[in-house]
Formats: C-alpha cells, structure tokens, sequence
C-alpha cells in the first residue's frame, strides 16, 4: 500500500533547538542501532518509520556498523526511505556515524581522514541519499590526532556530504579540545551524543555545561539503560529479555539493590501518570540543554508507547528531590 503520511503530523510533537544552531529537532528523535538489520521483519521496521513519521519525529539515526550485519540497518533505511519518504526528504534530519569497525584492514575503523571520508561514502551508496544532514565521529581515536580527524569532519562538509557534524562518545576534555578545532576551522559542531540516563549521569559532570558554552547541542542515547528503566525488570529478569541473553545488559547489573531503586522510581511514574520508561525519557527532556532523546525501539506500539511521554515533561522539586534520593541510594 502506498504510504502516505498524515497531514497532522507536526502537531503533537515538540521541538527543541539544537544548540544555538537554526536547526530545531523533534523532541524524540529515532535510533536505528537495533531492529532495522536484515535479521529484522521488513514489515515491523517499516511500520515503526512510519509511525515514527507520521508522530512528527523528524530525527533518523543510523551509523556504518548498524544492523547486523554491519551497514544493513543503513540499507534497509534507504530502501523504506526511497520507497515512502523520498517526497519528504527537506523534512528529515538524517544522521550517520563512523568511528568503530566496518571493514578489514587497517582503514577500516578509528578516526583517519581515509576512513571517516570511505566510510561516508558507503553510508551514502548504501542509503542511496546525496548527503546526510549530520555526520558523527563515533568516538575518539586515541592513536590518531584529533585535527586529522575534525580535518575529516570539516573537509566532509565543504564537500556537501553532509550540512552538520557531531561527535559520539567523547568526553568532556576531548569534546572541548574538538569543539575549539571545529570551531576554528568554520564547521561548528553542532550535537553530542552522549550516553546518558538515570542510571548513567557523567554528562553532569561538565559535559553540559560544555555544550552550553560552545552552543552544540546534546542528543542522549541509551535513554531506558537498555531497558532497565522500565517496567521489564519489576519482577526479575525476563526469558526474552536483552539482559537473560546478555546482549549489551548482562544479568549481573540487575541487583537486588537495582530493582528495589527501578520500584521506587516506578512508584513516582505512576503517581505522575507516566509509565516509568516515559518518566525517564521526560526526566531527560526536563533539561534545556538536552535538544532530543535518542529512542531505539522494536514495535510500533513501544514507540507510541514513549510518545506519551511528552504528555508531561514538567517535574516538581519535589519530584526531583525524591528521584535524586532514590538514585543516590
């Protein structure tokens, strides 16, 4: 069935600046990092960018290495892409990455110009786009100079492979050093893309306030802690889930300790109205240097589910102060 896209779609959503940039971001944005591989059902993967779509989410997140295998989440995007939104491409904001391993030999990973330029390259083939709007270092090469590598990011602009650049993964003394080189040489960053959650909080320690005072924008991925912050792990650990498989959450990080602090926190969504992955998506949102949170979901009702999230992104201080004494627990 042809798609077409519903005529409402951009009034539900809120968008936020990113940074002190002109682009505007939807408040939830779509990772791609699971669920759109070739071990995926089409049809699943396909109903969740149309809804995703259709809900004013205007953020796609890819990177070389999605899938598995590596580089088919890239494929299967361009191909749903070309098949459903071609027409609505001026009104996407399309993300890719390079910087962890793509292919053999020794540039294919890290942060060389040779590989940072190959990899966009492929990402561009495989999606079957002209550019994408915004293109990420995946993390910081420790073994290559870090002007080598925002000379990559700078010279991929200047060669409308891509409008902005962002970086993954860096830290707060590296984001600096790199935000000032970009700088210099006229190709602002415009995001970072750091871990961050409840559960994972060092973007705190000086990475806001970095982004802050260089205008960049902060989009956090691993919202939920790969699915702790739900209600999956109330009442133990589930046969299905990622943590009884060991896939990225290991069984041993769901501690008595952990689950009794999860209920707690459970406790405070449910008196606000929320579920408690909203909750979390929302406790994210509650900061204005935040510019989006980085979703990845696995059914189209998961990522409705975490729309409603922006039903209440306001916390009282005493909300707040109860959630701070449940996560110094």
């Amino acid at each position: 069935m042809t798609y077409q896209a519903n005529t409402n779609r951009y009034s539900e959503m809120i968008y936020r600046r990113c940074g002190k940039s002109g682009i505007k971001l939807s408040a939830l944005s779509l990772g791609l990092w699971h669920n759109f591989g070739d071990v995926d059902l089409t049809e699943n993967y396909r109903s969740i960018l149309r809804l995703a779509f259709d809900s004013g989410i205007t953020h796609f997140d890819l990177a070389n290495n999605y899938g598995p295998p590596p580089g088919s989440a890239e494929t299967n995007f361009g191909r749903v892409f070309n098949e459903d939104f071609k027409a609505h491409r001026d009104e996407m904001i399309i993300s890719t990455k390079a910087g962890y391993t793509m292919w053999d030999g020794p540039y294919g990973d890290w942060g060389s110009k040779k590989y940072l330029v190959s990899s966009l390259d492929q990402s561009l083939k495989r999606m079957k786009l002209d550019y994408v709007d915004i293109f990420y270092h995946h993390r910081p090469d420790p073994e290559t100079p870090l002007e080598e590598s925002m000379a990559a990011l700078d010279l991929i602009v200047r060669q409308g492979k891509a409008l902005y650049v962002g970086l993954s993964n860096y830290k707060v003394e590296q984001a600096a050093k790199a935000f000032e080189i970009l700088k210099q040489m006229g190709t602002p960053c415009l995001i970072h893309q750091p871990k961050y959650s409840m559960f994972e909080r060092w973007v705190e320690g000086g990475l806001l306030d970095l982004v802050d005072q260089y205008g960049v924008g902060c989009i956090p991925f691993s919202p939920l802690a790969q699915g702790l912050l739900t209600n999956k792990y109330l009442h133990g650990i589930p046969s299905d889930s990622r943590a009884a498989v060991g896939h990225f959450l290991k069984s041993d990080m769901i501690t008595p300790e952990r689950i009794k602090q999860i209920s707690a926190l459970n406790d405070i969504a449910l008196e606000r109205g929320q579920s408690l992955a909203q909750m979390a998506l929302a406790w994210l949102l509650k900061d204005s240097r935040v510019s989006s949170v980085l979703i990845g979901v696995s059914r189209p009702a998961q990522l409705a589910d975490s729309l409603q999230c922006l039903q209440n992104i306001e916390f009282s201080a005493e909300e707040l102060a109860a959630i701070e004494t449940i996560l110094k627990d």
